[in-house]
């Protein structure tokens, strides 16, 4: 299907097409194009217009460019633009103004992309939808996923994150939703913030562009959710709030944390709900019932939402759990392994904790007769002037006590492995790869391993390392 003409997207971004093309797709990755995208040359680490003449070679059906790179054919495909980036921006515009889809838009310091998958499952169970590809949430993320969206789709989830002040507002108004959801503002990027308050602004910068009568659903279990209520309330026709606590619109009145999956039951405004995640966690209970206030404030049908949420399973690197089977005959010895390697704030990693501390090992399997809880964790950035005692903090968290073994990565995380007993200690390292390289020698049949930090500690290496343990069942 075609996403783009030459002509419709020179009259987007008021650029010039050489050549008559139509595209099918959007992207920004030579490793990952497929034949018919659009091939976006953003200049960022390096400048992309290097890549173009790979992008054409391997289908692309043309690159958006500021200027004609060395080399290519004279009748190469291009949208020539003053620049790039403003370019793909305005390809959002236009994708969106085309568009009859209803707009959500999330974020949150925790589970935005959690609560964007959730709806994506759910709203698909009743049209469908386009929603943003892994996190592309920031200043070209979002346009990216506004130009890749058909005018004909029903729904579209628009994530929306940020780094430093000023940022959500225009990305906001960029994707101009119908309704706006914030999950949770927690102690995260404190480094650009003063305060949590500052981050709560930041954050009810979403309400910004809500489109008129947009509707914003909004936590209302934390301190500054009267704030944000109170922001919510000067652009929203509506507000409606979700969480645990007393008075929320909707509201969750009871979890039960399985080994594989949540059930929780609660109230949408005046009705009564039960429902299931396959995951563990109360933070995704909690954000499934604000996934309900979501499919309340569209109109649609709840029953069906409540069905699609029991489909929906954490993505890897989110809290995706997995067998890692350790010996190809005996396949009961297995560990089960907690891939949250994507991201961590204090809040984000107590929720983890807590599953972990939830989850049940496996007794008599191994070298160590006792099936264990063990923890991988690595430094959580961008924590400004608390970052010591944040981390040093995690120690005294409720769920610590049922975990057994804590290794930690980063030198923010030597806070926490000094405040742990002896007992729960287990190694520090300076870096992922080091402790990638002890993982074989640390773990047994029948653990529960947990592996979480912020991305730029790279435990996904850690990780790797667990499904190299790992072996598929012997065929005969």
């Amino acid at each position: 299907m075609t996403l783009w003409t030459s002509e419709d997207a020179a009259r987007a971004t008021g650029g010039r097409a050489i050549g008559t093309w139509t595209v099918t797709g959007v992207s920004i990755d030579t490793r990952t194009i497929e034949k018919g995208d659009l091939f976006v040359a953003l200049t960022a680490a390096r400048d992309a217009h290097d890549f173009v003449a790979q992008a054409l070679e391997k289908g692309a059906g043309a690159a958006l460019v500021s200027r004609i790179p060395e080399g290519l054919p004279d009748d190469a495909p291009l949208l020539l633009v003053d620049d790039v980036l403003p370019g793909l921006e305005a390809l959002g515009r236009a994708a969106r103004a085309r568009t009859r889809a209803q707009v959500v838009a999330v974020t949150g310091s925790v589970g935005k992309t959690s609560t964007k998958e959730m709806l994506r499952t759910v709203l698909g169970a009743q049209g469908t939808v386009h929603a943003a590809e892994k996190s592309y949430n920031n200043h070209w993320g979002v346009p990216l996923t506004l130009a890749r969206m058909p005018a004909d789709v029903d729904f579209a989830v628009i994530e929306i994150g940020m780094n430093h002040p000023g940022e959500i507002a225009p990305l906001s108004r960029m994707a101009r939703p119908h309704v706006a959801m914030i999950t949770i503002v927690a102690p995260a990027h404190l480094a650009a913030f003063e305060s949590l308050e500052g981050i709560a602004r930041e954050k009810a910068a979403i309400f910004e562009g809500l489109e008129p009568g947009g509707i914003a659903v909004v936590n209302g279990d934390l301190e500054v959710s009267p704030l944000l209520v109170e922001l919510a309330e000067a652009r929203a026709d509506q507000v409606i709030t979700f969480g645990e606590a007393a008075g929320n619109h909707h509201r969750v009145e009871q979890v039960t944390i399985c080994d594989a999956a949540t059930v929780a039951q609660g109230r949408a405004w005046r009705t009564h709900v039960l429902y299931k995640v396959a995951v563990p966690g109360r933070h995704f209970a909690v954000n499934a019932m604000g996934v309900l206030a979501v499919v309340h404030a569209l109109d649609l049908d709840r029953a069906m939402a409540i069905t699609a949420l029991g489909q929906w399973e954490a993505g890897a690197g989110r809290g995706l759990r997995e067998v890692i089977i350790l010996d190809p005959v005996e396949t009961q010895l297995s560990l089960e392994l907690i891939d949250d390697a994507y991201n961590a704030n204090p809040a984000s990693l107590g929720a983890s904790l807590e599953v972990l501390a939830g989850a049940k090992p496996k007794d008599g399997m191994g070298r160590v007769d006792h099936g264990r809880r063990i923890a991988y964790l690595g430094d959580m950035k961008e924590l400004g002037a608390q970052e010591h005692a944040l981390h040093a903090a995690l120690a005294e968290l409720p769920a610590m006590e049922k975990i057994d073994i804590v290794h930690c990565v980063g030198p923010l995380m030597r806070d926490l492995w000094q405040a742990l007993p002896e007992h729960k200690r287990g190694h520090w390292a300076e870096t992922s790869a080091a402790m990638a390289e002890r993982v074989r020698h640390d773990l047994d049949a029948g653990d529960v391993v947990l592996v979480k930090g912020s991305l730029s500690m790279a435990l996904a290496r850690v990780v790797d390392a667990i499904h190299k343990m790992g072996h598929a069942p012997a065929t005969i």
